[in-house]
């Protein structure tokens, strides 16, 4: 009776952290569904929609590692009730936004509660679950966060057939309210009071360092790819990476041990799962706006549309194993980043009247070459570690997975919106209309024909070079992972891994357990 009581509360455990994870992993995806609506109704340019998408991954980014190890040290529990109250709290004063700088202020607090949330929600069941109950419950963790983007972009669609784009917001807002309320009941407190001190110069560094670069290349549109701001700007991301460097090399106990890449087979798993999740986010942010304000398609129907990419992603990833212990993960890996390639190559072919098939079959290339890679990758990992450092393979995915996303939605988002701003016709219209034109692309597709459909051709030719773009950085990394996996390191597989673990911080290590890719 005992034995039953503890698993009925060790799953009801699971429930509410998968709960609270699938919260903050879904309005990662969520608002692409609502760009069209939020620029009409805020008159948000199109950097403002790339700002209001992209402040909750760069936040959610920046602070993925220091919330995980506020979490270890001072209480998972703790962190998760936090964060869900900063993601809480936020989400209900975005429902009365209405200016697209409120939004995308909000959406960084959003980020900042998500960053305390999801390393708890993980390290809460590695550290208090038996080991006879720790496997499945990781592999349901990791089934909501593979799925709960994609959950996420269908529910904001449902809703936005009856609501306005605030209604994803109070989404947020109920989940939260119930995650929290099964944190208070169920979720005991766990902590490491050993745990190293948090490496706070070091996250300050990296913080900076990423929003340097964010902000330099979002904003390079608005003020030239070569304008001194911009230039200045990315040389400061430089810099401070530099430092971010030099800082870790010389700590004891580091945020993140830059010596940790000396292993090849870790540093290109890393690089793979940063390039897919940097194609698959700048894709999501531009393909929802394609399917909505090109063809014309209700928010649920875009979402339902980009379906046949979990279709295909989830079956291929379970086969994964099977070809890459067979045919290795350096062919498996660079294979499947070749097919995100060529996923994003076929979908940018897509124009004002293209049929939808034209799309789908992109998805589908796009879902099996991301399924094919993601597995591999992860596994290269964590497989690079010892079983005692195994949680350095997890919290490192999970960063390359966050920033990867940031800077895909920054990168791609900001070279459609200096393509479309450059090629848009605007000869003969009236001034005012020309400049909402040049200045929302949304904005112009509901200001009469004449105007919209310029504004159609242009974004559609800077969706085929965004697109494209991304292409290329896949393909570059499935050839330098061609060339990173093509022999192995001299040194014996078991002292290097164990070097690499060395490397690494322990309160890195406390941040989670190995999962399935997701």
């Amino acid at each position: 009776m005992a034995a039953r009581s503890q698993s009925s509360r060790h799953g009801a455990i699971t429930a509410v952290v998968c709960l609270a994870l699938a919260a903050v992993v879904a309005a990662m995806e969520s608002l692409n569904v609502a760009l069209p609506d939020i620029a009409r109704d805020t008159h948000a340019s199109q950097t403002d929609l790339t700002w209001v998408i992209d402040a909750y991954s760069l936040a959610f980014a920046s602070l993925l590692l220091p919330g995980g190890g506020l979490g270890d040290r001072y209480g998972r529990r703790m962190a998760l009730i936090v964060g869900l109250l900063i993601f809480g709290a936020g989400s209900a004063i975005a429902m009365t936004a209405t200016s697209a700088s409120e939004l995308i202020a909000l959406r960084a607090v959003l980020g900042l509660g998500a960053a305390l949330v999801m390393p708890a929600t993980l390290s809460t069941i590695t550290s208090t679950f038996p080991a006879s109950e720790r496997t499945r419950a990781v592999s349901i963790w990791a089934a909501v966060g593979g799925g709960a983007a994609i959950l996420g972009l269908l529910a904001a669609g449902a809703l936005l057939v009856a609501f306005s784009w605030r209604s994803i917001f109070g989404l947020n807002v109920l989940l939260a309210a119930a995650s929290l309320a099964g944190t208070l009941r169920y979720v005991p407190e766990s902590a490491d009071p050993s745990a190293p001190r948090l490496d706070v110069v070091g996250a300050v560094i990296a913080v900076a360092a990423l929003v340097a670069l964010v902000f330099s290349v979002i904003e390079a549109p608005t003020y030239g790819w070569l304008a001194t701001r911009t230039l200045v700007g990315l040389a400061l991301a430089v810099v401070l990476l530099v430092c971010f460097v030099v800082w870790e090399l010389r700590q004891t106990t580091p945020l993140l041990d830059p010596r940790v890449f000396r292993n090849r087979q870790l540093a290109t798993g890393s690089m793979s799962i940063f390039v897919q999740f940097f194609a698959f986010f700048g894709f999501t942010f531009i393909g929802m706006q394609y399917l909505q304000l090109v063809r014309g398609d209700t928010a649920l129907l875009a979402a339902v549309q980009v379906l046949p990419l979990a279709a295909v992603m989830v079956p291929t990833s379970r086969l994964a194993p099977g070809l890459t212990a067979r045919y290795g993960t350096r062919t498996v890996c660079a294979s499947g980043l070749t097919l995100v390639a060529a996923g994003l190559a076929i979908i940018a072919q897509a124009g004002t009247h293209t049929p939808y098939a034209l799309m789908a079959a992109g998805l589908v290339v796009l879902g099996a070459g991301m399924g094919a890679a993601m597995t591999p990758a992860t596994s290269a990992i964590t497989e690079a570690l010892p079983s005692a450092q195994q949680g350095v393979g997890s919290a490192l995915n999970d960063l390359s997975r966050e920033v990867g996303g940031a800077t895909g939605i920054a990168v791609i988002g900001s070279i459609l919106t200096s393509t479309y701003t450059s090629q848009v016709n605007l000869s003969g219209l009236p001034n005012k209309i020309a400049s909402e034109v040049k200045k929302s692309y949304a904005a112009a597709s509901r200001l009469g024909t004449q105007a919209s459909d310029r504004a159609h051709t242009a974004f559609v030719s800077a969706m085929h070079i965004a697109l494209l773009t991304g292409a290329g950085a896949v393909l570059l990394a499935a050839a330098a992972t061609l060339i990173l996996l093509a022999r192995r390191p001299k040194t014996a597989s078991t002292h290097e891994r164990s070097t690499a673990a060395d490397a690494v911080s322990s309160a890195s290590a406390e941040i989670a357990q190995p999962q399935p890719a997701s």
